[in-house]
């Protein structure tokens, strides 16, 4: 199977996201000549404006269509193709206790019904591989927890032929991973490389408060991909109401990532074919099998 034969799809809570997870791997895959899609949940409709230069009224009361103008401009620095999947953003609750969540919005869906149009995405573009987050949702935002719920409903259902037969033919996704790259061995290894160059590292407390150390054991495919932090850098900063540019996401130079940590991880959650472990490819053990192709979509399109 040649790279353009092969498809990638991640699939996102909210608009931002497919920016600051995984980005340098989906754009070192689309350089190589792979078709990848994002299917962003939600529009970041109750998400914060956490760039300084941006938090202005006229910002707030317009929030939605901002940011899909900012997704516009990431998507197209990634080079991807996208779909919303056009749940509503639950907002993040804070406080002792938690406040509801409000009503009508993602994190309330019951994933088996709302699993719909993304089995439709799933059954259209053919992913060999898809992407999403883990369990706890990477961290616990309930649209992070509802969109791994959603794309683990979705990911069986497409393959079922009895499900959703006026959405096309079944279609069963080869690999799922989890998005891995937020783990304290990465960013203890940032933190010493920052030390070593003489420089101050943002990650001291981090490290000192760290107690999940689950995530770096449960790594299995790392993507070598660090001549692409710069687009990946790049289509974080086109998110300006989330990203400020002067902010923590920048304060490791490049260099110092690329020498210290020059991949992003992953969890292998899902395959149906052989691969040995770990990886260093999503596409581990799919590039020698023909599977037929997807049909041409729009760069961006609604269902």
């Amino acid at each position: 199977m040649s790279e353009t034969d092969l498809r990638l799809l991640h699939v996102h809570a909210h608009p931002d996201d497919e920016s600051s997870k995984g980005a340098a791997t989906t754009a070192k895959y689309v350089a190589e000549g792979v078709r990848v899609m994002v299917a962003t949940c939600t529009g970041g409709e109750r998400g914060s404006v956490l760039n300084p230069a941006m938090d202005r009224p006229e910002v707030w009361a317009d929030i939605a269509a901002i940011r899909a103008q900012e997704m516009a401009r990431a998507r197209e620095i990634l080079g991807v193709e996208q779909v919303w999947l056009g749940f509503v953003d639950s907002g993040f609750p804070e406080g002792d206790p938690l406040p509801p969540l409000p009503e009508g919005c993602f994190g309330l869906v019951d994933p088996v019904k709302a699993a719909t149009p993304l089995v439709r995405v799933i059954r259209d573009f053919k992913p060999q591989v898809m992407t999403t987050y883990d369990e706890k949702g990477g961290y616990p935002h309930p649209d992070h927890i509802m969109c791994h719920r959603l794309t683990m409903e979705a990911l069986k259902q497409a393959a079922d032929p009895d499900a959703h037969p006026e959405l096309g033919e079944p279609w069963q996704v080869s690999k799922l991973y989890y998005q891995m790259s937020f783990h304290r061995l990465r960013f203890a290894a940032l933190d010493a490389a920052m030390h070593e160059a003489g420089m101050d590292s943002p990650y001291r407390e981090r490290l000192a408060n760290w107690e999940d150390f689950d995530y770096e054991r449960r790594v299995t495919t790392r993507v070598p991909c660090a001549e692409y932090f710069d687009v990946r850098d790049r289509a974080l900063i086109a998110h300006a109401t989330q990203i400020d540019p002067n902010g923590p996401w920048f304060e490791v130079p490049q260099d110092v990532q690329s020498r210290a940590w020059p991949t992003e991880d992953f969890e292998l959650a899902f395959t149906t074919v052989q691969s040995e472990l770990p990886e260093d490819d999503l596409f581990a053990g799919l590039r020698g099998e023909v599977r037929p192709t997807a049909h041409a979509q729009g760069d961006d399109f609604t269902i």
